[in-house]
Formats: structure tokens, sequence, C-alpha cells
């Protein structure tokens, strides 16, 4: 089975706020929908976390070394795209295609064997995983009545981030008004966890203001405090992992293993968090959660991302002994409303991992043509 044409989409007109200092607006393309199509009619599908015009640009320096090629080998076949793209932007937008294109491969082979992904990358370690509901912070009445609308949809565990938390000439006390309010709203039992946002453009939270923000988290017994620091602070988050009352979360800029390496050797985190859509694609992303293993830390994979991601999140967690939940982008039509039949909590607030051959979902033709203009992604 070869791979026979690679055709790149990207979702527009309802493009979710990013809690960037550079807002996003509902036109901005920040996710793209990759398809492999294959030489017997079979076409797995992969979503890459950039534009689209960065996409289409890598695709055309990646496309000669993937024709032809066998399409049921998708680790080998993407390791080939790394290793002969060196000098031509390592860890940057070729690595962001490149893990759209793999994720579209291993859907081919899952679809191929019979089989869903999960159990292709080694088995799968449970059927349904706990689901995040992941959101922007806002001031402290209209988060608390945010999060209790999403309680009432099922959410058993919460993510706030970024807004207005350290920046902007916050004070300390009103960072804390707001995860006060978070946690009023959940109930003691939920899990919360916190997001700082530190690989926002000019991030000035330091790592005594890190410290300092992670004991006042301890006391409303957050799950995690997630980018705390700029994304390159090796150092400083080696020293807040030591010394924070809470766990320490990061990783999710960061592309390929040999970007997470040095800081999985160092202790820097407890929880590390690659971007299936960016990292390099299920074959990184897996190698990355082995090596967090071997390191003192567990995988929980980034997807604020698309419904395509989603579900290869939900294929690796399946295959991860150590991973127990999954982020989900609440509000996001291209996560809601991207695949046939949607998502639907369990009645413990659970999703269920797809089963099926490959990922495990179908694109929704008419939702496709929506966010996509009308671009034959499929056909």
């Amino acid at each position: 089975m070869r791979i026979r044409e690679i055709r790149v989409a990207g979702l527009r007109g309802a493009t979710p706020p990013g809690g960037w200092s550079a807002e996003l607006q509902p036109d901005d393309v920040v996710h793209t929908l990759v398809a492999v199509h294959t030489d017997d009619g079979l076409v797995g599908v992969g979503s890459v976390f950039t534009s689209e015009a960065l996409v289409r640009g890598a695709v055309e320096v990646l496309e000669p070394l993937l024709l032809g090629e066998n399409a049921l080998e998708p680790e080998r076949v993407t390791e080939k795209l790394h290793q002969n793209t060196f000098w031509l932007g390592r860890g940057g937008s070729l690595t962001h295609a490149i893990s759209g294109i793999d994720i579209a491969l291993w859907d081919i082979l899952g679809q191929a064997t019979g089989q869903p992904v999960g159990r292709l990358l080694g088995g799968r370690y449970r059927e349904r995983v706990l689901p995040y509901a992941s959101l922007l912070m806002d001031e402290p009445a209209p988060l608390a009545e945010e999060l209790e609308r999403l309680a009432g949809q099922g959410f058993r565990a919460y993510k706030i981030g970024w807004g207005p938390f350290g920046r902007g000439g916050a004070t300390t006390a009103q960072d804390e008004r707001i995860v006060a309010a978070a946690r009023d709203a959940i109930g003691p039992d939920a899990l919360l966890a916190v997001d700082a946002g530190g690989s926002d453009a000019h991030w000035q939270g330091d790592y005594k203001w890190a410290l300092r923000t992670s004991q006042m988290l301890a006391a409303y017994d957050v799950a995690w405090f997630e980018e705390a620091l700029r994304p390159d602070a090796l150092e400083d988050f080696v020293a807040l992992r030591r010394n924070a009352p809470v766990p320490i979360s990061g990783g999710e800029v960061l592309t390929r293993r040999q970007a997470f390496t040095p800081f999985l050797r160092a202790g820097a985190f407890d929880i590390v968090q690659p971007d299936v859509t960016k990292v390099g694609g299920l074959s990184e992303s897996r190698r990355i959660g082995w090596s967090a293993q071997e390191h003192g830390a567990r995988l929980v994979p980034h997807g604020w991302n698309t419904a395509v991601g989603l579900a290869a999140d939900l294929q690796l967690v399946s295959a991860l002994p150590d991973t127990d939940l999954v982020e989900y982008k609440t509000g996001s039509p291209y996560i809601d409303e991207l695949v046939d039949g949607g998502w639907r909590l369990d009645a413990d607030g659970m999703l269920a991992i797809p089963s099926v051959p490959g990922l495990g979902v179908t694109l929704d033709p008419e939702a496709v043509a929506r966010f996509t203009g009308g671009a034959d992604l499929l056909g």
C-alpha cells in the first residue's frame, strides 16, 4: 500500500480565543487537517497545530520523500522525514507537518489491520479515560459560572489557564481570587489544574513568582501547575519542581523527543505535556511517554486542538500505563462538530476510547466543508 497524495486544509471561521497576547480571531488558521491518500483507496487523517500556509510549505518539501512510500510503516516513514530535513528547520514547521502525517499513517495502519491505533502502539491499558475541561481564565464571577455550566455537562476535572492570571499588573491576591472561585465552583473533590501560560509572548513570571504562586495553589489542592516559566527555562524548572509543593508540568511547545530529553534527565517536570499535533505525531509522543516513565515523570498530552487531535490523544493514552487524563478544549466547534456523532461523557464523566479500526473517528463531510471553505480533503 503506497502513499499517493497528501491533502491539506486549514480550519477557519470558528477558531476560539487562545488566550495569547495577540489574540486569535475566528478566521485565523491555527489548526490544519492533513489527509494521506493511498493507492488502494484508504485515507488517513491527521491534525497539525499550525497555520495552513506553513503546512502547505512543509508538505511541498516533504512530498518527494513521501510519495510512493509504504503507507503501513508510520514510524519508519516519519523517521525518514526527520532524518532528511535536519538542514531545513528541524523542530519547526516541518516537524509540525510531520506530526499530522504521522497521525494519518497510524490511522491508515489501523484501518488496514482492523485494529484501533492504541493496540498497534503496544496495547490498550484502558477503555475509557477522564477528560479535563480546558478553558481560559476570566474574572472570578464569569469563570465560576462557566465552570458550573461544565459541571452540569458531566465534567469532573478542569484546567483553567492564561487570561488575567499573572499578567498585566495583576496582583497575587487577584490570582488567588480566581483560583478560589474556581475551586468553590467545582467543589472539593474535582480535579483542578492551573496553567499560567508561560509560552505567551514576553512572559514575565520568573522563578520567584512561580514558587510563591505554587505555594498559594497548594492551598486549593491544585493537581499541577503548568507552564509557570518560559519554555526554555530549564534550570528554573528544575528548581521549581524541587521546591514547589504542587506538581510541575510543561513541554507543550517542545518538538521531537530530543528536545524533551534534557528536561526529563534534569528532573524538570512531574508531568510532561507533548502536543501530538506538533511534537512529531504519535510515534514521537509514545517515545516521550516511555522516557518520562523512566525518569520519574508521566505524560499528560497537551490537547488544545481538533477532534482529530483528540482522537489521536485518546489512542495514545490507551497505550501508556501511567496516562489517565486527556485534555478536552471546551467550546470549540473544531472539537465538538468535526466528527460524526461528536463526543459523549458517560455517567462517570469519562470518555470512551474508540475501539474500531484506526483513530476510530469519521470526519463529518459537512463540517469539514464548513470550516475549510469547501476543501476536498477526503474525496
